[in-house]
């Protein structure tokens, strides 16, 4: 059997290989930032959220003493 490589193919593999070796960091770092801007848009709901609730006990909490107040002056 022949060693003998067609240079076409060759040629094919080398620039399959340079194209995937200089695409990949690209997508890598797509990849990085996608997963960083998901990661703080969860940060930024979760902290909407928060704010909400500790919305609805500071009204819980007014409504309770004003209602101790009103009790006490009766």
């Amino acid at each position: 059997m022949a060693d003998i490589v067609n240079p076409q193919v060759t040629d094919a593999v080398t620039s399959t290989n340079v194209k995937l070796l200089g695409e990949v960091p690209a997508y890598a770092m797509g990849v990085v930032y996608q997963t960083m801007s998901h990661s703080l848009s969860l940060v930024m709901e979760n902290a909407s959220d928060a704010q909400t609730n500790m919305q609805k006990v500071n009204s819980a909490i007014a409504g309770a003493a004003a209602a101790k107040i009103m009790a006490s002056m009766a």
